[in-house]
């Protein structure tokens, strides 16, 4: 995996934070913005709720029998609830009536056990729809977070260069909790709510027609704020979703180039925009909180104000014998029924609106373009020789009109040491890329053995080549784990012979448990050492071909001979692709060639391309003096 560098913050602002900026570099180092596919900055309102709800849906799809049991659960619960207050108003009535004459403890009695019936079946119910809809939710969830992993693996190589490692983090974490929350109370939530509204305006007016106009007309304004508060926090939600994606995405660049900052006195600078992308969090979290905040008080004011209502047109209309008391009692209760599901309501659908823009981050995502499915090529190479040609290759970003490898031709003989020089720029590294092919040319071949790479799967491709990058990558695990990665059957004795041949055997000793010590913070390793690391599992991978990039660039002098040795047995009767910067070391290469600009300019061997005087000659002779 390779280490990701900075980039232009000024040019980000200008471009707005959070949209994708793409950023040419080589694939050796990508360079990044901070957005990435769903996640422009800046948006108003979702772009589409009612399609992503649709995408997310049809992603649940094999759960649907299930949830359609919540909701059926649901909304039983909520209809037994419906029930209690007009057999409340039985057993008020029952109670007024008998004051004077007796009261029927039986009636009574058999009503309250009815009421107690009802309420149990429905917690019960209940309890059953939150227990469906949370195994649900968590079952999603953890096929999002998989699906997602597994897209990374099949997203090409550019995709990376204009995407944040935090932002993609975001994605996995906030995104998918945020859809998990939203599926788990919103739906289940909004089916109660609407029941429980539509139920109890049913019920009201079964009951008595004056008195549901009274508590619709009272309850009115509790929709047009609804919606309202509904219409403005939307896009605030959005811009939460999107700011924190940016601001993950600027807090893992900050920490992992935390030395080069404080090298480079970029603490000021980095906090500056640290500042400017937190206080844009903070400003639309507090707008789509604060406007989310105001739902339940406005609720819980009209449902007073509806309680007032009902009260004092049902002491009129009781007093003029219309109605009895039994009524006012069964409405105070309907009008809790029918207001308070206009604040569930609210929350559902801010929920489900969060969801819709997390949805959409997640689901731009998973619809990247991949890579071309490669399961129907099954060329193989049995006994790799190690013959490689490249012929009239030419190559140029994905997403960029710039060319960088103009019209590339050579090749490499079995078990030579092909050496590759030229200037920063000169696409060196993106040769050695587009061999093992981590991007696609635009026209030529690149043939091994006379078979072209696309004639192969990437993972052949991968499995003729060990590869040691200037950038070292190692993981959370034992130094054993890191050696032997993805080598199976190797021995006990290879990966020690190879720590030996580097140099490192001895130091691995000196850890507190040795192969078995697990590399995480509190194991202080040079970058050399996470070098030599790098160059042992190339060993003991032990592939037909080699590709070093710059691979002992981070070692002493006295370490590099060493490894040099180890390297040179390693390349023997193997063809091998070397990059290097200063020239010493491959002064023993078969064939060297000389890029400049995207083209080979001089190839021969060391003492010939001397003798030349060209620009190998002047590249050599400036890299002496500089050392002398």
């Amino acid at each position: 995996m390779m280490e990701k560098k900075g980039h232009n913050r000024e040019q980000e602002r200008q471009n707005g934070v959070g949209r994708p900026v793409h950023r040419p570099g080589r694939p050796g180092g990508h360079g990044h913005g901070p957005g990435g596919p769903g996640g422009s900055g800046g948006g108003e309102k979702a772009k589409d709720f009612a399609g992503t709800w649709k995408k997310l849906l049809h992603y649940c799809r094999k759960y649907l029998a299930v949830m359609v049991i919540a909701v059926v659960c649901a909304v039983a619960g909520t209809v037994l609830t419906l029930i209690g207050p007009d057999k409340l108003s039985e057993m008020t009535d029952l109670i007024t009536e008998g004051i004077l004459g007796g009261i029927d403890m039986d009636a009574v009695a058999g009503i309250g056990m009815t009421l107690v019936s009802f309420y149990v079946a429905g917690y019960i119910l209940s309890a059953v729809q939150g227990w469906i809809m949370a195994t649900v939710t968590q079952r999603v969830s953890r096929n999002l977070r998989s699906d997602i992993s597994k897209k990374i693996n099949r997203l090409p190589m550019w995709f990376y260069n204009r995407t944040t490692t935090g932002d993609v983090l975001s994605r996995v974490t906030n995104d998918v909790d945020t859809i998990g929350q939203s599926l788990n109370q919103s739906i289940g939530n909004l089916i109660s709510a609407i029941v429980l509204f539509i139920g109890s305006l049913v019920m009201m007016f079964k009951t008595n027609g004056i008195m549901t106009l009274t508590a619709v007309l009272s309850t009115m304004i509790g929709f047009v704020v609804m919606f309202a508060i509904m219409g403005r926090s939307q896009r605030y939600f959005i811009r939460q979703q999107e700011n924190l994606g940016a601001l993950n995405g600027h807090i893992e660049e900050i920490y992992a180039g935390h030395t080069v900052i404080k090298a480079y006195n970029g603490e000021e600078k980095a906090q500056e925009t640290f500042d400017h992308l937190n206080d844009k969090l903070r400003d639309s979290g507090f707008k789509a909180q604060c406007l989310s905040g105001l739902m339940m008080p406005i609720m819980t004011f009209i449902g007073n104000f509806g309680y007032v209502a009902v009260c004092v047109v049902g002491g009129a209309l009781a007093l003029k014998g219309s109605i009895r008391f039994g009524v006012i009692v069964a409405f105070i209760m309907y009008v809790r029924y029918f207001t308070q599901p206009l604040s569930q309501i609210a929350q559902a659908m801010q929920s489900l609106q969060s969801a819709a823009a997390a949805g959409e981050r997640v689901f731009a995502f998973l619809e990247a373009e991949e890579m071309e499915d490669e399961s129907s090529k099954v060329q193989q190479l049995k006994q790799t020789k190690g013959y490689v040609e490249f012929e009239h290759v030419k190559f140029g970003y994905e997403d960029s009109d710039r060319t960088i490898i103009h019209d590339f031709s050579a090749e490499a003989k079995p078990g030579q040491k092909i050496a590759i020089v030229g200037p920063t720029g000169a696409g060196k590294t993106t040769m050695v890329n587009l061999l093992m092919r981590f991007h696609e040319i635009q026209e030529g071949a690149i043939r091994i053995d006379g078979v072209s790479t696309k004639e192969m799967s990437r993972q052949e491709v991968h499995s003729q080549f060990c590869m040691v990058l200037q950038d070292t990558w190692l993981f959370e695990g034992t130094v054993r784990e890191n050696l032997i990665y993805c080598t199976e059957g190797a021995t006990e004795e290879t990966m020690r012979n190879a720590c030996r041949a580097v140099g490192l055997d001895h130091f691995i000793r000196t850890l507190p448990k040795g192969y078995d010590t697990v590399l995480n913070d509190q194991v202080n390793l040079s970058q050399g050492q996470k070098q030599q690391i790098t160059i042992a599992r190339a060993m003991i991978a032990d592939k037909p071909m080699l590709i070093l990039d710059e691979a002992t660039s981070s070692v002493d002098t006295r370490t590099e001979l060493q490894i040099q040795e180890a390297m040179d047995a390693l390349m023997k009767n193997r063809t091998s692709f070397v990059i290097a910067h200063r020239l010493s070391t491959i002064k023993n290469s078969d064939l060297i060639l000389v890029m400049r600009d995207g083209d080979i300019i001089e190839k021969g061997t060391h003492d010939e391309l001397l003798k030349k005087g060209g620009f190998y000659a002047e590249l050599y002779n400036s890299q002496f003096e500089q050392a002398s």
